[in-house]
């Protein structure tokens, strides 16, 4: 495993978060609060305050930091509406190369946020500059209302549109150099969708790769991780024991198979045609053990992972100001670097 940022330090101690700017600090004490006041105990969410701390970025068909991005609707009924938000980059020596396209789901618990979403629009336009790709960043139905496996299901039906609608997409884009990426809650959606796309066969589209930034996995029992970094910020057990209890199908427990991947409920994956894997993983992320047992587990089928691994990385460090998170540009980095070796 890769280790990126210098020592960790203790969750417990005074100096933890770990030279954190104190707009982040105050960022991260806000979203705290509004996840936990948006939440009620009967598995419902208050809409109206998550979107009020949810700013939206609209699309920019005018480029904006070198990017510029459109709104595509899949499906619209009364059950769905499925779009997606497509970046693209503008430079013009980019655009006469054969692009890699990152199809993209974003984090937020199941239950919040969306690619428009202030954060991840900033996100995916970071990785379509720097990588340089195409981005298509996936909307999928969120629980409580939508619960498993309706943001799988909806992931593959986005890759089925785009094989079947190449047009959609601009004439750089190489649906030949696919990858599928998500970051926590986007992670394990990511992981599902490839899953399913190992057994459906895709006319042009072909899927070299699969990113998962601090993925979001659980599991029955406490891996020792969740039970040292109960003080860390974004995640602890209380909240990831409401998403998971609002995501799963009713009865469920965490060894369901959508939730511990690699436990005793796993799917096998031993015969499928996986693609090379990327983990990042956060040394003050509660889910870190978790994501190294999948790291362990995807080896353990014959697949081919990486981890890289950032020591004073808390959980969703990316989805804050940048230039505030060096390990942010780290990670675009790796990113880049993996997609330019899965040729």
């Amino acid at each position: 495993m890769n280790s990126r940022g210098g020592k960790a330090m203790d969750p417990n101690s005074p100096q933890w978060p770990p030279d954190l700017p104190l707009i982040v600090r105050f960022l991260i004490v806000v979203r705290g609060i509004v996840s936990d006041l948006s939440r009620r105990s009967d598995g419902t969410v208050n809409r109206c305050l998550l979107d009020l701390f949810d700013p939206k970025t609209p699309a920019s068909a005018e480029p904006k930091d070198g990017v510029s991005s459109t709104d595509t609707t899949i499906e619209e009924s009364r059950h769905r509406k499925q779009w997606f938000r497509l970046f693209t980059p503008s430079s013009s020596d980019e655009a006469a190369l054969r692009l890699p396209l990152i199809v993209y789901f974003h984090g937020g618990g199941f239950f919040n946020s969306a690619p428009n979403s202030f954060a991840f629009d900033a996100l995916c336009r970071k990785f379509s500059k720097k990588v340089p790709a195409v981005v298509v960043s996936v909307s999928y139905r969120r629980t409580p209302d939508h619960r498993c496996p309706s943001p799988y299901e909806d992931g593959l039906d986005t890759l089925k549109f785009l094989d079947d609608n190449a047009a959609v997409l601009p004439p750089a884009a190489d649906l030949g150099r696919c990858f599928v990426a998500g970051d926590s809650a986007g992670g394990n959606i990511a992981h599902h969708v490839v899953v399913k796309s190992c057994k459906y066969k895709f006319s042009r589209l072909k899927i070299k790769g699969l990113v998962g930034i601090q993925p979001f996995y659980g599991g029955v029992d406490r891996t020792e991780s969740e039970k040292a970094l109960y003080k860390a910020p974004i995640l602890n057990l209380e909240r990831t024991d409401w998403m998971w209890n609002a995501f799963l199908p009713v009865g469920s427990d965490q060894d369901h198979e959508a939730s511990n991947v690699s436990g005793p409920n796993r799917i096998d994956i031993s015969g499928f045609d996986f693609p090379e894997t990327l983990v990042a993983v956060g040394g003050f992320d509660p889910l870190k053990d978790r994501q190294r047992s999948y790291c362990a587990w995807l080896k353990s089928c014959g697949k081919q992972v990486k981890s890289v691994f950032y020591p004073n990385a808390f959980h969703e460090f990316y989805g804050f100001p940048g230039s505030q998170i060096p390990d942010t540009g780290l990670l675009i980095s790796e990113v880049r670097d993996f997609i330019e070796k899965c040729k």
